[in-house]
């Protein structure tokens, strides 16, 4: 389930996985696989000499009335927009116990992508840091540092309802590891103990 992240640029805004049998992110109208996500803090995390302010993420930008919506999608009782596809594919468990979040939610990417193309085509938007103001620019959306690390540490966590069995894709993993040991200031006083 996406949670509420305060945003400098737009309050409060949604961020995580929107369905537990798919990677894909949301962040507000920008719609991602986690495994991008992942490889895009990798790059940051292993710029030259923690130099590296900027990467470009692959995105689906929908216009709002296009997203649809996830309560009623959960619900059973409202599969308009692309959330709502979803959910038609995938519906929510019927037992709470299978609420979690499957690391092999990749599978299924290609049904997804099918999905989108109905809503939306993929385009890259920037992930910027500015050292001199301490934000992360994500298409748009501008997160304090310390915001913007509760971002990673929700996909290491496996969002909410946390991975399957606390079984992690590689690719969190292996993002984990390069912003360990990281110089770029971006990362400076993340902590994966905290999730």
């Amino acid at each position: 389930m996406p949670l509420a992240f305060q945003s400098l640029s737009h309050g409060q805004v949604a961020f995580g996985f929107f369905n537990i049998e798919t990677d894909m992110l949301l962040l507000d109208i920008h719609f991602f696989f986690a495994d991008n996500f992942c490889r895009v803090m990798r790059e940051l995390a292993e710029g030259p000499d923690g130099s590296l302010t900027s990467a470009s993420l692959d995105a689906y930008t929908l216009e709002a009335h296009r997203i649809g919506n996830l309560m009623g999608s959960i619900r059973g009782i409202d599969f308009s927009g692309f959330i709502g596809d979803v959910y038609r594919l995938y519906p929510f468990p019927a037992e709470e116990d299978k609420f979690r979040q499957q690391p092999e939610g990749s599978r299924n990417r290609g049904k997804i992508e099918d999905i989108l193309q109905k809503y939306a085509a993929s385009r890259p938007i920037a992930i910027t840091f500015d050292p001199v103001r301490d934000t992360v620019d994500i298409g748009g959306y501008v997160f304090d540092r310390r915001e913007f690390h509760r971002l990673i540490l929700y996909v290491w966590a496996g969002g909410y309802p946390r991975w399957r069995d606390g079984k992690r894709p590689e690719y969190v993993i292996e993002m984990k590891r390069t912003i360990t040991g990281s110089g770029n200031p971006i990362f400076a006083g993340i902590n994966f103990n905290e999730e």
